[in-house]
């Protein structure tokens, strides 16, 4: 399957804002922001339908989101140039209150039981809507990420799909290095879910392992590349949080241009 071009362009204009977002005087979380930009950019133009609810788990990826947002008319675009600034409403992780998020997160581990909720009361109440969750891999360290695993695979929660942005890395290291997680696939699948291992940066591989069918829960493990796109950023663990001077700034947005076909 080849890339909407559509998808492709959102996901570039991600890149673009949040390296200009990690410009600014408190930089951001710029490395897990770059690593899940296609997925959320197949996800908010080629998947997310009128009834559905997305909840960014790695609520630290807020530069991507809020980019999405603006791309998507829900936040006029020029607000992203006052992120974290004085008086902005645009804080390091996203808050409640702002179009397009249900829920304030950044505390680690509770988005999936959030939207394990989202999705359990849209059954209950026979609406027809899906519950789409992002997570980052270093999360997956917390206890109530696999709570929601159980419960959710118990439910067979089949308008339940929770991403992974797998990039392999936190912010003290490897995630195989802190506490593992493989074989992650099979552990999933023990609790009642169907997990797809996918290229998080195919914008065709993503569609089709978020559009297929499923009788119970979904869950996609993304293979990503934190800092995806930059190359002094990729696969580092300084990416993980980094103000850019504006030197490395017009560097990175340069980058990102030459890499474009």
């Amino acid at each position: 399957m080849t890339d909407a071009p559509d998808t492709v362009a959102l996901a570039r204009r991600i890149r673009r804002d949040v390296v200009r977002m990690a410009g600014g005087p408190q930089g951001a979380h710029v490395g897990g922001s770059l690593s899940c930009a296609d997925i959320l950019a197949v996800l908010h133009l080629a998947v997310l339908g009128e009834h559905d609810r997305f909840v960014l788990s790695k609520g630290h990826a807020a530069p991507a989101l809020y980019s999405v947002l603006a791309a998507t008319g829900l936040l006029p675009p020029e607000e992203l140039d006052g992120y974290t600034r004085p008086g902005s409403r645009l804080f390091g992780h996203p808050p409640h209150g702002l179009p397009g998020v249900p829920f304030a997160t950044g505390s680690l581990g509770h988005g999936l039981a959030l939207a394990t909720g989202l999705a359990l009361g849209e059954r209950l109440s026979g609406g027809p809507g899906r519950v789409y969750t992002l997570l980052g891999d270093g999360e997956l360290q917390e206890g109530s990420v696999w709570e929601s695993f159980m419960y959710a695979g118990h439910r067979s929660l089949d308008n339940l799909v929770a991403v992974i942005d797998r990039n392999d890395l936190q912010i003290t290291g490897a995630t195989e290095e802190c506490v593992g997680l493989e074989p992650l696939v099979d552990r999933i699948t023990a609790f009642g879910w169907t997990a797809r291992p996918v290229d998080g940066h195919d914008h065709g591989a993503l569609r089709t392992a978020l559009t297929e069918p499923a009788r119970g829960p979904v869950a996609i493990v993304a293979r990503t590349v934190k800092g995806r796109g930059v190359p002094f950023l990729e696969g580092r663990v300084s990416s993980h949080y980094a103000k850019l001077r504006p030197a490395l700034v017009a560097r990175a947005l340069a980058a990102l241009e030459a890499n474009e076909p």
